[in-house]
């Protein structure tokens, strides 16, 4: 009886990880996944193995790691058989390509690197609290904060501010003015 309570229990909680597939495919998609829903089961299949380790109260910055972690095997697999082709190799997307996104903060995005692209759209599009963010990536939050405040001033930068400092409105978009 005991063990069919235990059984119970965990499905339930799977249940509310689970919930976020639809998020999790969709930060596989942009983050350039050849196949973001076989990812994004990957990531709830290890959740599901790893139900213990997932956190009960706020799963979704965990899941978001997992995904991360997913997404960068999946380049460094592709890697050396797209180098080792005899065809065109196939570019394995760096950086999101939303129709939407103002062409200059595209371009701004695709200049920074990973590491300060990857902090902005954690906040920006995935829209986590900069402690969330910090546990997706696995690192303390006052370090996470000191990343995602460069990467904004990097940002910035590459945007070119008008002559009488206001901002682009492209800005606008990521939510990047904050500090």
């Amino acid at each position: 009886m005991a063990l069919e309570i235990d059984r119970r229990s965990a499905e339930e909680r799977f249940r509310t990880v689970f919930a976020h597939l639809g998020t999790i495919t969709a930060y596989a998609r942009r983050r350039g996944s050849k196949d973001a829903d076989a990812l994004a089961a990957e990531v709830m299949t290890v959740a599901w193995r790893r139900l213990a380790d997932v956190p009960p109260g706020d799963p979704l910055p965990w899941l978001y790691g997992t995904a991360r972690n997913l997404v960068l095997a999946e380049r460094r697999l592709s890697a050396p058989a797209a180098r080792t082709s005899m065809r065109e190799p196939e570019r394995v997307a760096s950086a999101p390509e939303p129709h939407e996104l103002d062409p200059d903060l595209t371009r701004a995005l695709r200049s920074l690197s990973e590491i300060d692209r990857e902090a902005l759209l954690l906040v920006a599009w995935e829209d986590l609290a900069p402690s969330q963010a910090a546990k997706a990536l696995g690192i303390n939050p006052a370090a996470f904060r000191v990343r995602l405040l460069r990467a904004r001033r990097r940002l910035r930068a590459s945007l070119d501010l008008p002559a009488d400092g206001r901002p682009p409105a492209a800005l606008s978009q990521l939510d990047v003015e904050g500090t």
